[in-house]
């Protein structure tokens, strides 16, 4: 079976569930469609464990095939992002700027690190010579939040404007720091050249300064592109040449394509929207891009909910799995609550901005592309065949896991009290005026 049939018949199976959900739950679509292949993969574990149908060898193989961490990666990535960034509403991102620069970045930062020392001592108190740089890699391919998942459950659930900034412009940015961040670190961990501080730092400053001036350009060049025709189907299509070519020329450049993307796709929501377009092209942006979208992030989480066929689970994994989700939990609280420290000197901010800063931090594809694309063979408990990437990859599929169904189908009661407060306070607000 080819990568493209493979890809037909999981784009089928995602519609299919979506289709479903829209009749018989209100479930979002995204965690609808990771349940369903969720569950779909336990039934066909189920059933070999108990000789009824033997098809875990066979969806394993097929899933394969498509190489979940290139295919997100250098793939369907730069089109989630460039939507993503396509539809920010930049006079928010203004306002806000320091918030979510901060929490791009120092909550990323604090939480890479606490999650790797945490995870270190864990793993001595129990045993497994797991080392520092290795923690440090999970801590730095988890603490991100994922954009994807953010934008596809938490954003549109409508939490007040404050928050909702905060959370969907952190997601966009913290992904393409964290991939710097974690580039950065597989170097050190697993490159053949002796690494120096100063050689890390310049990986860091070249593709994360350098993702962002090439995302100017390329914005800047397809402005231009863009404002020369007054083809309505031209001015659509020269926009899917940003994520496409422009993404993977980042990739040849050595600069951060997620960061690239976010960086254009709002220079073209943004600026060129509303003078490079023709009025047709502008009414059919948003609804082509959302399509797009929609369609992307189906098969997306489809293919995370059954990448669980693809694993080899050992009895010290479930420890691990357990452990992983309160600490990642942990970290995110401490991060968020450290920034706002800062923060609630100079702003008044809803009661509730941490709690659901730290409960809408989800992860999703891209943590868990990240752990895949961590070499096998590195073993740490070689009598049972356990090595690195086994233990970060479990460990990265409990966290995201729990991240989509628990922590994206729970957020709305607290999103309704955050609504409330906001609600209750313009009230006050008013009255004091009058």
């Amino acid at each position: 079976m080819t990568v493209y049939t493979t890809l037909c018949f999981f784009a089928a199976a995602a519609i299919a569930i979506a289709f479903i959900n829209s009749k018989i739950s209100n479930m979002q679509t995204t965690i609808a469609i990771t349940a369903g292949a969720l569950a779909m993969s336990l039934l066909i574990i189920v059933a070999g464990q108990n000789n009824w149908f033997e098809l875990k060898d066979l969806a394993a193989s097929t899933l394969n095939t498509i190489n979940f961490d290139s295919f997100l990666l250098k793939g369907v990535l730069g089109f989630l992002l460039f939507a993503g960034g396509l539809n920010a509403e930049l006079p928010h991102f203004k306002q806000q700027k320091w918030e979510i620069v901060t929490l791009a970045l120092v909550a990323t930062l604090f939480s890479t690190a606490f999650i790797g020392v945490v995870t270190y001592y864990f793993f001595q108190l129990i045993g497994i010579n797991f080392d520092l740089i290795y923690c440090l890699l999970f801590g730095a391919l988890i603490s991100p939040t994922d954009p994807v998942a953010v934008l596809a459950i938490v954003k549109k659930l409508k939490a007040p404007k404050q928050i909702s900034t905060q959370i969907e412009g952190e997601s966009l940015f913290n992904d393409g720091f964290g991939l710097v961040i974690f580039v950065s670190l597989f170097a050190v961990a697993f490159g053949t050249e002796a690494p120096t501080a100063l050689g890390v730092a310049e990986l860091f400053l070249h593709e994360a300064v350098g993702g962002i001036v090439y995302g100017f350009l390329l914005g800047l060049l397809f402005h231009y592109l863009i404002c020369a025709t007054d083809d309505h189907s031209m001015e659509l299509l020269l926009t899917l040449a940003i994520p496409t070519a422009g993404y993977t020329l980042a990739d040849q450049l050595g600069v951060s394509g997620p960061l690239a993307m976010v960086v254009s796709g709002i220079m073209i929501g943004n600026w060129t929207r509303y003078i490079g377009f023709s009025k047709e092209s502008e009414a059919h942006l948003s609804h082509f891009w959302e399509l797009i979208d929609e369609f992307l992030n189906g098969v997306l989480f489809l293919l995370i909910g059954m990448s669980m066929l693809t694993f080899s689970f050992h009895q010290e994994d479930w420890v691990m799995m357990a452990f992983a989700i309160p600490v990642v939990l942990l970290s995110r609280f401490l991060s968020v609550k450290v920034c706002y420290a800062g923060f609630n000197r100079y702003r008044d901010y809803n009661p509730y901005s941490v709690k659901i800063l730290t409960w809408g931090g989800l992860r999703g594809g891209l943590a868990l592309a990240m752990a895949m694309a961590v070499p096998a063979g590195y073993m740490v408990v070689p009598e049972k065949n356990i090595d690195v990437r086994e233990i970060i990859l479990v460990m990265t599929y409990a966290v995201v896991v729990f991240s989509i169904l628990v922590q994206g189908s729970t957020i709305t009661k607290m999103i309704r009290k955050a609504n409330a407060q906001e609600r209750e306070v313009q009230a006050r607000t008013a009255n004091t005026l009058t």
